[in-house]
Order: C-alpha cells, then sequence, then structure tokens
C-alpha cells in the first residue's frame, strides 16, 4: 500500500471515525468537545515551530524540551498537538497561553493539508514514533524540517514498518533527522532505509525526570497524613482493565502477611475510575477516593488515585511499585518515575513500549517481571520481609536512571543543529 492507497482506505472508513469519537464520548466526558481539531477544522495562527506529543507520557517527556526551546528562542512561537484529553491537559498545565495548542488531526489528507496550510512550521518535532504518513507529506511539501525526537522502535513495529515498506519507507525517508533513544532503536531505521547520517542515538527524555523537593516534600506529608510511616505501601500506577482483578487478588495476598499494607491504584484513564472503584468494593476491601478527599485511615486497604497529575507525588509516597499495561497485551508504560523516587519496580511481561528502559532496569536489578497476581504478590513480600534485598533494589533502580542522563541536552543539540541548517 502506497500513501495513495493509505488515504482512500482512510477516505472510506472516515465514517467510523465519528463513531469512535462517540464511544470515546460517552465513556468519557472529556471526548466530548473539540471535535473539530480532530477534523482539521480550527482556525489556527502561524507559528515557526510544530510539536506533536501524542499523550500524557510523550507530553511529560516533551517538556522540558520545548521549555529549553523558549528559552533560547523567545522570538520563535510554538503550536503543540497532542491526541489524547491527558495530553492536552499536560500542555496547559505546563505552557497555559504560552504556546498554541490543540488536538491533532486525523490523517485524512484533506485534515492533514488544511491543518499544516495554517500553521505552515519551518520546523516540526515528532515525538518518539508517532508518525503520519499525510502528515509529514504535507509538512515537506510546505518545505518544513522535521524532526522525530525520542524516537524509539521495538522490532515488532520494524517488522510491521517493513511489511508495508511502500507506504513508511517513503515517509521514513522524509525525516530531516531521527534522535533515536537507542542504538537498537537506531539500527533498525537505518535497516528500514534511513540514511545512517540522518540517525543520532541521543538516549531517552524520560530519563531526565525532574523531582524537585516540593515534590519529595508534598509525598512525605501525603504519607503521614495516610498514617502510614510505619505501613507497606505499594503503588499499582496506570493500570488498565484486565488488571483490576490481578492487583486486587496480589494486594490481599500481601495482606495475609501485612494486615496493614496499603495498595495505591491509579487507572490509567479516567473513564475507569468508577470501575476500579465498584471492583475494590465489589472485593470487600476498604477505599478512600482521593478525588472525593476521603481520609485515610488505618483500616484504609486501599487508597484509588482518581485525580490527575498526582502520580509522581504517589511513587513518592510509597515503597515499591507496580506499573500497568503490562499484565495485559498493552506494551506497558514508563518504569522511570517510580525507579526514580527509589522504589524497586515490577511489570508484567508486557512492556514492549519500553523494552530497552525495562531491561536496563532488570539487569540492574531494579525491576522485577511478574507474570500473574500471584508472582506480584511474592515479591511484594519478599521485599516487604527483606530490607537488605530491598534496599539493593532500591538503589539499582536509582542508579540507573542517574547513569543514563543527559538525553535532553543532546536532543536539543540535534535540534539546534536542524534550525542552524536551515
Amino acid at each position: 500500500m502506497n500513501r495513495s492507497l493509505y488515504s482512500i482506505a482512510l477516505y472510506l472508513i472516515s465514517p467510523l471515525l465519528l463513531v469512535y469519537l462517540a464511544v470515546r464520548a460517552f465513556k468519557s466526558p472529556d471526548y466530548r468537545g473539540r471535535w473539530s481539531e480532530r477534523f482539521g477544522l480550527k482556525k489556527l495562527k502561524q507559528t515557526d515551530i510544530f510539536v506533536h506529543s501524542v499523550s500524557m507520557g510523550e507530553t511529560l517527556a516533551a517538556v522540558p524540551l520545548i521549555k529549553q526551546l523558549q528559552q533560547l528562542h523567545p522570538q520563535l512561537s510554538i503550536t503543540i498537538t497532542t491526541t489524547s484529553p491527558t495530553g492536552s491537559a499536560e500542555v496547559k498545565k505546563a505552557f497555559a497561553d504560552t504556546v498554541q495548542h490543540c488536538y491533532l488531526p486525523f490523517d485524512l489528507a484533506w485534515c492533514a493539508r488544511r491543518f499544516v496550510k495554517q500553521v505552515a512550521p519551518q520546523y516540526s518535532i515528532i515525538m518518539e514514533t508517532e508518525l503520519w504518513p499525510n502528515l509529514i507529506h504535507y509538512l515537506k511539501k510546505a518545505d518544513a524540517k522535521v524532526l522525530l525526537a525520542n524516537a524509539r522502535l521495538s522490532e515488532k513495529s520494524a517488522n510491521s514498518y517493513q511489511k508495508n515498506h511502500k507506504l513508511t519507507q517513503p515517509m521514513l525517508q522524509q525525516l530531516d533527522i531521527i534522535a533515536a533513544q537507542s542504538v537498537q532503536a537506531a539500527e533498525r531505521f537505518i535497516a528500514l532505509g534511513v540514511a545512517h547520517e540522518r540517525v543520532s542515538v541521543c538516549g531517552s527524555l524520560k530519563f531526565d525526570i525532574n523531582i524537585d523537593q516540593q515534590r519529595i516534600d508534598s509525598a512525605t506529608l501525603l504519607r503521614q497524613q495516610w498514617h502510614a510511616q510505619a505501613r507497606p505501601v505499594w503503588v499499582a500506577g496506570s493500570v488498565h482493565p484486565g488488571e483490576f482483578d490481578a492487583l486486587i487478588t496480589a494486594h490481599k495476598q500481601l495482606l495475609s502477611q501485612y494486615p496493614k499494607a496499603l495498595m495505591v491504584m491509579v487507572p490509567r484513564h479516567p473513564e475507569q475510575f468508577d470501575n476500579a472503584a465498584e471492583a475494590i468494593k465489589n472485593a470487600g476491601l476498604v477505599v478512600a477516593r482521593r478525588s472525593q478527599q476521603t481520609a485515610v485511615s488505618t483500616e484504609t486497604q486501599v487508597v484509588l488515585g482518581d485525580t490527575m497529575g498526582e502520580l509522581l507525588t504517589f511513587y513518592g509516597a510509597a515503597d515499591q511499585a507496580f506499573v500497568g499495561g503490562s499484565l495485559i497485551v498493552h506494551g506497558g508504560h514508563n518504569p522511570l518515575e517510580p525507579a526514580a523516587m527509589g522504589l524497586p519496580v515490577m511489570m508484567g511481561p508486557n512492556y514492549r513500549d519500553f523494552i530497552e528502559i525495562s531491561e536496563l532496569l532488570q539487569s540492574a536489578g531494579g525491576l522485577t517481571v511478574v507474570d500473574d497476581a500471584d508472582a506480584l504478590a511474592a515479591n511484594l513480600i519478599a521485599l516487604f520481609a527483606n530490607s537488605e534485598a530491598y534496599e539493593q533494589a532500591s538503589n539499582s533502580a536509582k542508579s540507573v536512571v542517574a547513569q543514563n542522563r543527559g538525553s535532553l541536552a543532546k536532543q536539543l543539540a540535534v535540534v539546534e543543529s536542524m534550525m542552524a541548517n536551515r
């Protein structure tokens, strides 16, 4: 399939995009507005730099890079797009009205063309692997420089790209430069036809996580408010339906050994908050919902983190962490936030979206892969029972983060080089 056939196929299934939005809107109020942005109908101003940061994780990684660009080039205007409400919320939180922000339109040819015509950037920065053939085509047709920043490419994704090479190879060859997270990712891009001189290995921006003292103080205060200084506390972060029951089962096993243990369950998506609360109550556990400011007593067994933007604070208030999206076939989520807080980390076996990071942590002893609820409970119990093993895992997790910092400076240098060679 080439880009023309791809575009025709998208037009044919375009009614399903409306069904998709309707279904998402039914599940979450955050999807009930701003549909015009999804189809490139919002009126936008021309800007100098266009950044697409996808969802919350990519946006959090992109924020320091964008802020550096604002400091170095205050005269340049910036447009930031996302595809999810959580990513949009992070953009608004970090930049307020200092940037132009909207959802990235669907990759229908007329939507992408209208969007690019309005924004008409000189420079485009696309985070990770959020590559859309029509978007790239019209950016290059408008003579924009295009950088794929913080780029990752799993073996599975590379194989998929190879199978669809008539569509993906021309798109990849239009990229001016790729700042890859790892040597493996760089090699996969080159094997797909990207010229080696256009690929740089810069590490992952996610290693440059900044945990300020205020965040640490907030986490310490939160644990005090929970009366949990002497209680075993663990966080199940960014979890999905399909994982709720396993986490509850693991926590019940932990409670059999440590009756005062506290789990903080944080669903990935707001539309799952009520479902998670129901699952916890149906299991007979005492739950306090964070959004309702329910008091956490010594009898509370689960805190449901049904708020946005507090996950890092929850990690700081805990002893161990499980990172979700990994007991189901989803690809996992970022394990670096709990690792940076010094928490031993656990993930399920499905972590393909963070494979290099997860394997680094695992080889150092800071991350353990657990296949099911029993393995999760056993690992929790083992580390709560063995302070020496706990300290070793905690220090290993922090060391991996510290040793791999520096990606921000490298990726910023790549952006500056792209802008200088205009």
